[in-house]
């Protein structure tokens, strides 16, 4: 756990992602009035969400769930934090009650939908709901604390580290700023892929919003808390459009890996793109 201000608690994880890096998965607490969990993990059987999150904040005093989308590393713990959590309401859209439905039923007087640029009052502060600019989920919304002037971005500003002690350290800029700027472009172009298919100055419009919120801190789903990282951090997503593709591993590459094998071992190295693309899958250590 990593205190970001006074009122943000970031619970930190990650996941490796052979031949990319170890990847943040992050949710947040922020102790408002009415305390507000920021999406609720990996739904990996060896995680346990709701202990984690009891070590920040008593689980039966939580009154908002916010998820910025219904993807599984964003819920995994959601359904135990509703049971523990008895007058809390999740905060989603049309569309993100309906994705998650479709796993099991959520309760719908338990439900507040809520559109980007609406606003939600959680006693002593406005979260306002916005699109960020780079998203993998159509229910995407992420939202700006207007106390303690930060922004929660959901999956937009997501960067792979080069280590786990990295992934869930307390601070993106533990890496140099072009190390940064090059993990965040390659985590847009995996994460978000349509991005070279849009319009670049309608695209950079909705770029511009967050460039006018100028945050004290961004806090991504898949970033290490960010504080006063911001402005280069728009400038970076800014170039997203024009930036390589990514173009993953194949089967000759899985196959390559798993012969790389060792019994009860790990593979060898990082799975790479096939011959004719090698520089399209950066590995780790071209991180670091």
């Amino acid at each position: 756990m990593h205190r970001v201000g006074r009122d943000i608690t970031a619970l930190a994880d990650s996941v490796e992602v052979p031949g990319i890096g170890f990847l943040p998965v992050n949710a947040f607490v922020l102790h408002a009035e009415e305390p507000v969990v920021v999406d609720t993990g990996l739904g990996l059987p060896d995680r346990n969400f709701l202990e984690t999150v009891g070590s920040a904040i008593d689980p039966a005093d939580v009154r908002w769930i916010w998820l910025t989308h219904p993807d599984r590393d964003h819920t995994g713990g959601l359904f135990a934090l509703l049971e523990a959590a008895p007058r809390a309401r999740v905060v989603t859209t049309y569309i993100g009650a309906g994705i998650l439905s479709t796993e099991r039923p959520l309760p719908l007087e338990r439900v507040f939908l809520l559109n980007p640029g609406q606003s939600l009052d959680v006693g002593d502060r406005t979260l306002t709901a916005f699109r960020p600019p780079l998203f993998d989920n159509p229910a995407t919304v992420g939202f700006y604390d207007d106390r303690a002037r930060a922004c929660f971005s959901s999956d937009c500003f997501g960067a792979p580290m080069p280590s786990a002690d990295l992934a869930e350290g307390d601070d993106a800029g533990a890496l140099v700023p072009e190390q940064l700027r090059a993990a965040q472009l390659l985590w847009a172009t995996v994460d978000s892929p349509w991005v070279h298919a849009v319009d670049v100055d309608k695209y950079l419009a909705t770029v511009l919003p967050l460039r006018e919120m100028d945050p004290d801190s961004v806090l991504s789903t898949h970033l290490p808390p960010a504080t006063g990282l911001a402005p280069r951090m728009v400038d970076t997503i800014s170039g997203a459009p024009g930036s390589d593709p990514f173009v993953g591993p194949d089967q000759g590459a899985l196959e390559r890996m798993l012969a790389g094998f060792e019994p009860g071992g790990r593979a060898p190295g990082p799975v790479r793109a096939p011959e004719e693309t090698p520089a399209e899958v950066p590995a780790p250590g071209a991180l670091t």
